[in-house]
């Protein structure tokens, strides 16, 4: 069964799709979309060697040409020289402005794409097939795209829509186990922020997502998307409410600025261990109750994610590192630290002026230098 989650942004508005067998349906669903027959296709050598043969052939039965850009894997192509190797690679198809640009891969090719896509001929559409679990409840969705500095993460991006989302819950299946931990901490993310309803089906499910159990797996991105799609049309722009999506992340972006944004820390893995470091500091300062904090970090561990900066392994982080990456996040305002904080498993709230001494006792407290 497909499910469909409408984003209603007005003139921007799309669906996002979820099921199975997407991915050999994408002609016919692109086709809408398309003005000249034909298509570039941004993937990774990755999810190219994958998946690649099996979107090619949907696209050609529906009459597209298909034109891949395949860019090497990992965080470090979302970069200014990956932003510029894809730029002259789309101008070397002498893609017009009403072509189609087609994100196919995680959120490291969909942010990247997607941001290309936005200053592409001043503005070219593109679709999102998100294949890692993260990317479809997460990245795939909303808008946001951007590409990494040496001085932060998705510091430099813009707003711009997909015409459309296809998460196909069949390529989760080549997904290693270690990325859909990954993804389940975005996930678990959802229901800590804003239903405790759904962290409470997630204590008793998460396994079965985890293992990929078609029912489980549905209900997972679905509820996920469905919760983004919310708050991204209430604010699209990050005014206000849509910073809720950052439970743990800005703890997450100093930790994986400090590991290089590569294999030792995933985006997910950062975000599952900043959302119980969210939690901790919550209880510590006396804004959550001790027994969710506790629920929300043995939610995270329970799903094999660090939950600790000790399972980061004998890595050791400075404070004042961390805080200083932490002022360079996209939340802070005029030296003022910006945290995603919860008064209970399932309200999370913005607190927009941290004190950063006591940011930084805590970040002692936890482990750091």
């Amino acid at each position: 069964m497909i499910r469909t989650v409408h984003v209603d942004l007005g003139e921007r508005a799309y669906d996002v799709l979820i099921g199975p067998g997407l991915l050999d349906a994408a002609g016919a669903r692109l086709r809408p979309f398309v003005r000249r027959d034909r298509v570039a296709v941004v993937s990774d050598q990755t999810v190219w060697g994958l998946h690649g043969a099996r979107l090619t052939r949907a696209l050609e039965a529906a009459g597209l040409a298909v034109h891949p850009v395949v860019l090497p894997p990992g965080e470090q192509t979302k970069s200014f020289a990956g932003l510029e190797a894809l730029c002259d690679a789309l101008l070397a198809l002498e893609l017009d402005r009403g072509d189609l640009i087609v994100a196919f891969g995680g959120g490291v090719i969909g942010d990247l794409a997607g941001f290309a896509a936005a200053i592409y001929k001043r503005g070219a559409d593109f679709v999102q097939i998100p294949t890692t679990l993260l990317a479809q409840v997460d990245s795939s969705v909303g808008g946001k795209t951007a590409i990494d500095t040496p001085r932060g993460k998705n510091l430099v991006g813009a707003f711009h829509q997909p015409r459309l989302v296809l998460a196909d819950l069949d390529v989760l299946a080549t997904l290693p186990d270690r990325e859909m931990r990954a993804g389940y901490a975005e996930v678990l993310k959802y229901g800590l922020l804003g239903d405790a309803a759904f962290f409470a089906w997630l204590e008793a499910h998460g396994r079965a997502v985890l293992a990929r159990e078609p029912e489980a797996l549905a209900r997972a991105v679905e509820r996920s998307v469905e919760m983004k799609a919310e708050i991204v049309i209430a604010d699209e722009r990050e005014a206000g409410r849509r910073a809720l999506l950052n439970l743990g992340h800005t703890f997450a972006h100093a930790l994986e600025a400090e590991t290089g944004y590569g294999e030792a820390l995933l985006h997910g893995e950062a975000v599952g261990l900043g959302s119980a470091m969210a939690f901790r500091y919550s209880a510590a300062a006396g804004l959550c109750d001790a027994q969710d904090a506790a629920r929300a970090v043995e939610a995270v561990a329970a799903a094999g994610l660090p939950a600790r900066l000790s399972d980061l392994g004998d890595r050791r982080f400075a404070a004042d590192d961390l805080l200083r990456h932490m002022a360079q996040d996209k939340k802070a305002e005029g030296g003022r630290l910006t945290f995603i904080l919860a008064r209970r498993a399932g309200e999370a709230f913005v607190a927009r002026d941290v004190n950063p001494a006591e940011m930084r006792d805590f970040l002692i407290s936890e482990g750091a230098v």
